[in-house]
């Protein structure tokens, strides 16, 4: 009757008795009848291999496939075609932290090389085993310094900030019994004398700002670090990892924590997911960091080997002291990076963002050139910008959809355009062409 259940008959009945009922209608039998469903569920019927595919092509080609032009947080990025082969390698893959040393040495070794490169990428000391996503590391960043603070719990948060990630912040900042203060708006970007201003008050953990902002633009943080360290206070930084292959990197702003998504390193944007979130930060963090670092080490026959080299005891026994209660990474997610960055190299990522930054003020000039478009704030902005339109935004991006372009992210009164390096001159004109009409 069950077919499906690995369970036998007699597992079964060990186990409605350990529960105390006889069957399994008795089991649920305080579901009421009016919400149980009765009908047939209309499977359909067995199918071929060759069938199968077809069918989920079938699916797949009532989506509209667009050209985007959207960003804030999502980048639409070239995937190198060699890495989904590289993924696929049995010394690689997993999506897991591996555990047993003697049998992940594959595992073990890229993640200790991805951990090498996006310390070097940030220009930080130390990198952990990745997190799940940009959002929940930059949480995790909040926890740290309300961690290493001691006795302070508020952290400042720049008005600047994705409103996902903002979201995000909040629900951590609510059950951690964490006070968010939002710092204003100044034209586009954070202002040093107001985050000056909320150190007065006192109790202040750390400060967490954008860069590039929500609006795209690329913010001076210069003193920035200097005022955090004056109150004890811990400097976070919440990046774009491609854009730090050019932008000065959260190392040098002096930075205590680095965080933020490694999905523009070339992982699709595939929906929504699943992404990878990057944290580094200074040695002396290294013990309140989240999650677990692999290092390099020698065997007893002296050679290379790679291990678990730390991970907080808190995290696995004594949890209600802890930090944090992440114990896993998205390793699978980290390979992709790894093999990208591999592939790219310094000098290719450089190349990556200089056509996404020449495309986003191409793309930009020729707006404002319409008349129609207005730049919201007059500032330095990297691949995203935002801007006003002199018009219905609604009706729009209506006729962007229409023509297959998913033309930019409509935030607040405006709208956030992003190019990458994937955008042509062609799909740009095309695209300024219908704003223009």
């Amino acid at each position: 009757m069950y077919k499906y259940f690995p369970h036998t008959e007699d597992d079964m009945k060990a186990m409605l008795e350990k529960v105390g009922v006889k069957s399994l209608d008795e089991l649920y039998s305080q579901i009421p009848e009016s919400i149980r469903f009765k009908g047939s569920y209309e499977l359909p019927r067995s199918a071929s291999e060759l069938e199968l595919r077809q069918a989920f092509e079938n699916l797949g080609q009532k989506n509209k496939q667009l050209t985007c032009f959207a960003g804030m947080g999502v980048y639409d990025h070239y995937t190198p075609s060699v890495i989904p082969n590289l993924l696929q390698r049995s010394e690689f893959l997993t999506s897991y932290t591996p555990y047993q040393a003697e049998i992940s040495q594959g595992t073990l070794h890229y993640i200790f090389e991805y951990q090498s490169m996006m310390a070097e990428l940030t220009g930080m000391d130390i990198s952990n085993a990745s997190m799940y996503d940009g959002t929940t590391a930059c949480a995790e960043a909040m926890m740290m310094a309300v961690s290493a603070g001691k006795k302070v719990n508020k952290v400042l948060v720049t008005g600047c900030m994705d409103p996902l990630t903002f979201e995000v912040l909040k629900t951590y900042a609510l059950h951690k019994d964490i006070e968010i203060e939002v710092l204003p708006i100044r034209n586009g970007v954070t202002s040093l004398d107001d985050v000056k201003t909320a150190f007065e008050k006192g109790g202040v953990a750390g400060v967490i700002v954008q860069q590039p902002n929500v609006y795209g633009i690329v913010e001076d943080f210069t003193g920035f670090a200097d005022a955090c360290h004056e109150q004890k206070a811990l400097f976070i930084m919440d990046s774009v990892a491609s854009d730090l292959a050019v932008l000065k990197t959260p190392g040098e702003w002096g930075a205590d924590i680095a965080v933020g998504d490694g999905q523009s390193l070339g992982i699709p944007m595939q929906y929504g997911g699943p992404y990878v979130g990057y944290m580094c930060c200074t040695e002396k963090l290294i013990r309140k960091m989240p999650g677990r670092i692999v290092g390099m080490t020698k065997d007893n026959r002296n050679q290379r080997a790679f291990v678990l080299t730390l991970q907080a005891r808190e995290q696995h026994i004594r949890r209600q002291k802890a930090t944090s209660n992440i114990c896993s990474n998205q390793s699978l997610m980290a390979l992709f990076v790894t093999i990208y960055l591999s592939l790219m190299g310094k000098e290719g990522l450089k190349e990556v963002a200089q056509l996404s930054y020449d495309g986003a003020h191409y793309l930009c000039d020729e707006l404002l050139k319409t008349g129609r478009f207005k730049l919201t704030f007059e500032q330095p902005f990297f691949n995203e910008f935002y801007v006003k339109y002199d018009g219905d935004v609604n009706a729009l991006y209506d006729r962007f959809i229409e023509a297959g372009i998913m033309g930019g992210v409509r935030l607040e009164e405006g709208i956030l355009f992003a190019v990458t390096e994937k955008r042509t001159k062609e799909e740009i004109d095309n695209l300024v062409k219908i704003a223009a009409s």
